[in-house]
């Protein structure tokens, strides 16, 4: 790190580079995709521009293999490893899912034990579905006043780890949707001191590579593994993502576990999108972050003194389960002014052609990236005042929490596999549910497979269509029935 000569350049984009090379070569395509540089499908051309597809492309020997590279992507993959401090970094078309359930299948295999946060998103009980792995639940501390899930304290960590010895890996969230971070760098080294992996679900933490005055990243905390979705605050396009690992994991091994279920024909929009994207970052991040923090406290300013909501930040902070907070996010607790998240999520998206990430019982996240311009800002600013001075009302009846602490019966393996039935939503209340219910976003689930569908659970799911919360995951698209073990 001290060398800058050692380094790569980091103004290369080897992808992007050897893509606009072939466009120039006009090469007669006799191969697939059958659209044929756009020709074949006019409207597709006419909609996404001929510069889109005609590199819209499948894999050759000057563009490289995603599955097994050896020039231009292993290039754009060296480069993303350097620029994000890891010693390995593979590109992923499969989104953070793919990146997450690799990370996992790649870590543990069927009966090993895995430490986690209860508030995980869905890939990760997803994995466990796929490899049989059991999850040792931390259940995180939840905030009072805003109904928000916090990160795992250091002692619920150490407990964790003395009474499951065994456990292969702790998994961390790094940060939460609504920004709050761990002690991530405690947490790695309690768990390496156990002979434990440590991996983190960075989703939502690209820009903690970039930024200064920024949480800690899972890399420079020394964790073994870490999923980056760089299409969310990285600025490349949808699905494209990153999964990074440290110097004492076998790379080799992590390839062949990502060819298990990522697609042999990797889109070069999206991988060429991360080339781009990652040049961009390790160019001109830090100060790009830099300014989205100020434009997200300059907002939290503003909506605090508009009254009624609570823009919260860093003055949560309690050095264990709020160890950090990204300043980058705009979460805003809506409940004072009598209507739950979701309820301004719809009104500020059909009234006021404002799209703001997700809505839940209590809170907003407007997530401010590296493409957000001050004006912007300002307008939802204003949009949340007139909301407040057209529909605020008692909050009396409003539902607070939004996490509710499972009661895990068996594996999500051992569940989602069982002989199960479909019983109506309330006939379901003390069986154990065999699949996932989730708002989606952020796609917490609020029931897993293998945990007991409780009256608390239940309260939860209705009130939550009742307010208008998109439900995703159950078999039954209208989350009348619910499939439970027999």
């Amino acid at each position: 790190m001290n060398n800058p000569q050692a380094h790569p350049n980091q103004s290369r984009a080897p992808i992007y580079e050897a893509l606009e090379a072939f466009r120039q070569m006009r090469v007669v395509p006799f191969d697939v995709p059958g659209h044929k540089r756009g020709r074949g499908n006019p409207e597709l051309t006419a909609f996404l521009g001929q510069q889109c597809v005609g590199v819209d492309v499948n894999s050759m020997k000057p563009l490289d293999n995603l599955c097994h590279p050896v020039s231009v992507i292993r290039e754009a993959e060296e480069l993303a490893a350097d620029a994000f401090g890891a010693a390995q970094a593979f590109l992923m078309v499969g989104g953070t899912t793919s990146s997450v359930q690799s990370m996992v299948l790649a870590t543990c295999k069927r009966g090993d034990e895995i430490i986690l946060p209860r508030n995980v998103h869905k890939s990760v009980i997803n994995a466990l579905v796929l490899c049989g792995a059991v999850p040792v639940y931390v259940n995180p501390e939840v905030d009072q006043r805003l109904g928000i899930s916090l990160g795992m304290r250091r002692n619920q960590i150490a407990k964790a780890i003395a009474e499951h010895p065994n456990a292969v890996a702790v998994l961390v969230n790094n940060p939460t949707y609504y920004g709050v971070c761990s002690d991530l760098r405690a947490i790695v080294r309690m768990a390496h001191e156990a002979g434990m992996r440590c991996l983190a679900d960075e989703a939502h933490g690209t820009h903690f590579y970039f930024g200064g005055g920024l949480p800690m990243s899972a890399m420079a905390a020394g964790a073994d593994m870490a999923s980056v979705s760089m299409h969310k605050s990285g600025g490349s396009l949808t699905q494209s993502s990153l999964l990074l690992v440290g110097p004492d994991v076998h790379a080799g091994y992590v390839r062949q576990i990502i060819n298990l279920t990522q697609t042999t024909s990797g889109s070069y929009l999206l991988m060429s999108s991360l080339d781009i994207s990652r040049r961009n970052l390790a160019l001109r991040g830090r100060k790009v972050f830099h300014q989205v923090a100020d434009m997200a406290e300059y907002a939290r300013q503003e909506i605090n003194i508009v009254g009624g909501y609570y823009a919260f930040g860093r003055e949560l902070m309690n050095g264990d389960s709020i160890f950090d907070f990204d300043t980058t996010k705009l979460s805003v607790h809506t409940l004072d002014i009598g209507l739950a998240g979701i309820e301004v999520y719809d009104i500020l998206r059909d009234e006021y052609d404002i799209q703001i990430e997700f809505g839940d019982i209590g809170n907003i996240l407007a997530y401010l990236s590296i493409g957000d311009r001050p004006q912007e800002v300002e307008r939802l600013v204003s949009a949340l005042a007139e909301i407040r001075r057209r529909y605020q009302k008692d909050r009396t009846g409003l539902l607070s929490q939004e996490y509710v602490e499972p009661e895990v019966v068996s594996s999500p393996q051992e569940a989602f596999y069982a002989e199960k039935v479909s019983l109506p939503l309330a006939e379901a209340k003390g069986r154990v549910c065999s699949e996932f219910v989730m708002c989606y976003p952020p796609g917490i689930p609020l029931l897993a497979p293998g945990e007991r569908v409780t009256a608390e659970i239940l309260e939860h799911i209705r009130y939550a269509k009742d307010k208008g919360c998109s439900m995703t995951g159950p078999e039954d698209p209208d989350l009348e029935y619910l499939n439970v073990l027999v």
